[in-house]
């Protein structure tokens, strides 16, 4: 299912889109525009990860998060998910910490913080639901591609669930020019647009949100790694990440000939046995995205 992005079937004639392909530009392009702003917690979170001296700070970590009430509690509902599988029911944060380790509760409580503080689009709720699902999958693809490359998980983990964080926010404006052009559009032309238009405001979140390196280069290259002359590895994992989610999110877009037919496979080097040992993980990668998914 692609997100709808609209409640009407008409389609717009051909100028019509051209002109509000215009009139989005010159919003992205507006140095005014208001950029999401990240959760503070999630700010401090991802402060934290990059603390070589923090790892053995469980009570710091447990404390922050609880900062949040609301947030505390999703975590600890995450850590007890199927993704996690617990032998015991974990009870507190710090015991999360212990159990599941320092890296995997900044995962979860990242996305979780996001998820649930980030983003809003009124009236557009499923298709952020959808593209947030697509986010988490890219996310925990990332990490599988990396443990396969012998990368950087943690790295790879933020890498795939950032590397499209432009689009809530095009679609708010897309929301906004349509509603102010009196517009309606089709489904595959509003994701069109989104995927024509969110590197470019994505790009400028990241500088905004003062995000890591590789993040930023993998959400400016992940799709165009190649026709830029990007050969760091971070972009490549997140662009098949990208593409393996989306085969979860919108099946309907690729058959599995389809799927492997993409030069990003052997870029990493990665030969058939190698992609089929990846393709086995989709149970443990949809498993992963359900628990997440408030």
């Amino acid at each position: 299912m692609e997100p709808t992005l609209s409640h009407d079937s008409e389609v717009p004639p051909a100028s019509g889109i051209a002109a509000l392909r215009r009139a989005l530009a010159e919003r992205l392009r507006d140095e005014g525009l208001t950029l999401p702003l990240m959760p503070r917690v999630a700010t401090q979170l991802l402060s934290m990860a990059r603390d070589a001296d923090a790892d053995a700070d469980a009570g710091k970590l447990s404390r922050l998060i609880h900062q949040d009430a609301a947030l505390a509690g999703q975590v600890l509902r995450i850590a007890n998910s199927p993704a996690y599988l617990p032998r015991t029911p974990i009870v507190s944060l710090q015991q999360a910490v212990t159990r599941l380790g320092f890296s995997a509760l900044i995962e979860i409580a990242v996305a979780a913080s996001l998820q649930s503080g980030t983003f809003r689009v009124p009236g557009h709720e499923d298709d952020l639901r959808m593209l947030w699902q697509h986010s988490l999958a890219s996310g925990a693809w990332a990490k599988e591609v990396a443990r396969a490359k012998r990368s950087n998980v943690e790295s790879a983990f933020l890498c795939g669930l950032l590397h499209a964080v432009g689009k809530p926010t095009v679609l708010q404006i897309l929301a906004d020019v349509a509603k102010s052009q009196s517009a309606r559009f089709s489904p595959g032309e509003s994701m069109q647009l989104l995927d024509e238009l969110h590197t470019l405001i994505g790009s400028r979140i990241a500088e905004h949100w003062s995000l890591p390196r590789q993040v930023s280069d993998s959400i400016a290259h992940y799709a165009t790694y190649r026709e830029d002359d990007v050969r760091a590895v971070e972009p490549m994992i997140t662009c098949l990440a990208d593409r393996l989610a989306t085969a979860i999110v919108w099946p309907d877009r690729f058959d599995d000939a389809t799927l492997r037919d993409h030069p990003v496979f052997a870029d990493l080097n990665l030969y058939p046995e190698d992609i089929d040992a990846l393709l086995a993980k989709r149970d443990a990668v949809e498993t992963f995205v359900s628990s997440m998914s408030l």
